[in-house]
């Protein structure tokens, strides 16, 4: 085994490989974040539809959604492999465990966050992306704005869109710092730093995209 590859499949390259692709996905949250944020403009979607085009039909953004991909699948992966890992180092659990007195329930629950936010992608490329895609590639148009509107009339999956950006806000809650520490930036000084921006970020994110779908069911915005 070359030494690039003992690099990636040692315990410190899952959690770097876990870091840079946690860092990656933060990335494409915020140009996310801020394209929905255009709905709230209140234009009839025309803007937002503007953009929602722009990021269907720009051959750049097209290469990067493979990339995107291709992160989101290692991200997972990875994740599963070091939970097994950590389990497998602590076959017996000590008689007296009160993990709560050491770290938040939302650290210690990473992988059932990460499912129910994998669900929610899952139904969330279904809704949007999917149908874009269709579009681009059979060279119809599609009113992005429109689709929205039609799929968020439904109380239950304006329910379930809120459950799943819940659950993202709580895995960003630990997820942003540990990508700056998996990745060994680590500071006296700014960590503190990260570590406030990490909280805002997994609060006015998530929230951003949770208004989404209640002002548009609600007939905030048409």
């Amino acid at each position: 085994m070359s030494s690039l590859s003992k690099a990636f499949t040692s315990s410190i390259g899952k959690k770097f490989v876990m870091g840079l692709t946690g860092l990656f996905l933060i990335s494409f949250l915020i140009i996310h974040v801020s394209i929905n944020a255009l709905i709230f403009l209140n234009d009839g979607g025309e803007t937002f539809n503007v953009a929602a085009d722009f990021m269907g039909h720009n051959i750049i953004v097209r290469i990067l959604e493979i990339g995107l991909f291709l992160g989101i699948i290692l991200h997972i992966v990875q994740s599963l492999i070091l939970t097994q890992q950590n389990n497998a180092a602590r076959p017996q659990k000590y008689a007296y465990n009160k993990p709560e007195a050491n770290s938040k329930w939302y650290s210690r629950s990473m992988g059932l966050l990460g499912t129910l936010i994998l669900m929610f992608l899952v139904m969330h490329l279904y809704h949007f992306w999917w149908p874009t895609k269709v579009a681009v590639y059979t060279q119809q148009e599609h009113n992005t704005f429109q689709n929205i509107v039609m799929i968020f009339q439904s109380p239950i999956v304006v329910a379930v869109y809120i459950l799943g950006v819940v659950s993202l806000g709580y895995h960003l809650l630990h997820g942003f710092q540990s990508a700056f520490q998996s990745m060994g930036w680590n500071h006296k000084k700014w960590t503190p730093v990260v570590r406030t921006i990490g909280v805002w970020f997994s609060i006015i994110v998530p929230l951003v995209f949770a208004l989404m779908p209640i002002a548009v069911h609600f007939g905030w915005i048409s």
